[in-house]
């Protein structure tokens, strides 16, 4: 997704910009980070000039949410090269796409599902069982640095720079006896209808599927009013799920989809303010591409940390015949609605490629159907 990124990353070396060419002092980029401040005798020309921008951000626990903190992260080391961020933090994801749509951010980072309107290449990164463990998604985010997919990350006037993992959206259950495809036809879920697919894939798997926004879709599974619910795990300790469950629920281990955190720009925007936005984009790449495993590796302790703190009563492995069934619904489901144009085809290509590096061995990898 990063033109020239070896070459770039050379040059940002030679200038100071890049933190990977200073000695390590922790693993921790806070630290690092923390007494940044340009050099602009060193800066390419370009670059000189502060670069203000303006990010709706959405976290749902807002400004005091783990994953604002990571991102703060990324802001502290932008000013590297002169890059800074203003964080505009909203608990209403709807709000944050909305203002962002109406040009009062430059960029926005919110949920995947939100960002595929704006590009559906890389808005189809969490399709449904498409990245079925954090492996997975360890091995995507990095094949996303690959020059010749940037174009598909564009769509005038917006960009997707960046892609980050929440965690894994799970199927909870009400009662542990729904542990089956046949099980679960006809039954009532909950979804975030943040995007319609959620919908319409769980109608396309046999259930009954209703949406409401983030803030409202687990009330109906709390209530007892739907038999399911589609959520990450961080939502079970705010939203009290646990009512939901009760004693008798449990929680698919199968991922359903991954949840997934797009940062995206608005192109137009940005170059009323650089005259070098290729270069600004091309420089965050670089970083991004330094640091991949190191942010990963602090976002992903939250999000396993998060997941441990549900009581382990409630996690469900599936019998062998009955886990394949629940996968093979998930990819036909994928396939169906990659047909329907939700998802983008080459992002399923991807995607496969992924699965099949991990486990060369899967049925799947032998078939052309996907």
């Amino acid at each position: 997704m990063f033109p020239s990124l070896k070459k770039l990353t050379i040059s940002l070396c030679q200038v100071g910009l890049l933190l990977s060419c200073m000695p390590a002092q922790s693993a921790d980029l806070l630290p690092l980070a923390k007494d940044i401040k340009p050099n602009t005798n060193n800066l390419p020309p370009a670059f000189v000039k502060p670069l203000k921008v303006s990010v709706c951000f959405f976290d749902i626990q807002g400004s005091s949410g783990e994953f604002y903190g990571r991102a703060k992260d990324i802001g502290l080391i932008a000013q590297r090269w002169n890059i800074k961020t203003d964080f505009k933090v909203f608990t209403d994801e709807a709000l944050a796409t909305e203002s962002f749509k109406a040009g009062k951010c430059d960029a926005a980072v919110i949920t995947t599902l939100r960002a595929r309107q704006f590009n559906k290449f890389m808005g189809s990164v969490n399709a449904i069982g498409g990245a079925p463990t954090y492996e997975h998604m360890r091995v995507l985010l990095k094949s996303l640095f690959d020059a010749k997919l940037e174009k598909f990350a564009i769509t005038e006037p917006y960009q997707v720079v960046g892609v980050f993992p929440i965690g894994a959206e799970y199927l909870h259950v009400r009662d542990q006896a729904m542990n089956s495809v046949e099980a679960l036809a006809g039954k009532k879920v909950s979804v975030m209808d943040s995007d319609p697919s959620e919908v319409v894939m769980m109608q396309t798997m046999g259930l009954q599927a209703t949406g409401a926004s983030i803030a409202n879709f687990v009330r109906p599974f709390n209530n007892g009013e739907v038999d399911a619910l589609v959520a990450p795990a961080m939502v079970y300790a705010p939203y009290e799920v646990h009512r939901g469950l009760g004693d008798k629920g449990g929680i698919y281990r199968t991922p359903v989809t991954q949840m997934v955190a797009s940062l995206i720009i608005n192109r137009e925007s940005l170059k009323k303010k650089t005259t070098d936005l290729d270069g600004r984009v091309a420089a965050f790449h670089a970083i991004m591409a330094e640091f991949l495993d190191q942010l990963l590796d602090r976002n992903l302790v939250t999000i396993e940390r998060t997941e441990k703190e549900i009581p382990k009563k409630y996690w469900m492995t599936l019998e062998p015949e009955n886990e394949k069934k629940f996968q093979e619904a998930l990819r036909t489901t994928r396939m169906q609605m990659t047909k329907d144009g939700v998802y983008d085809a080459r992002m399923m290509k991807l995607l496969k490629k992924v699965r099949c590096k991990i486990e060369p061995t899967a049925a799947e990898c032998a078939l052309t159907d996907e």
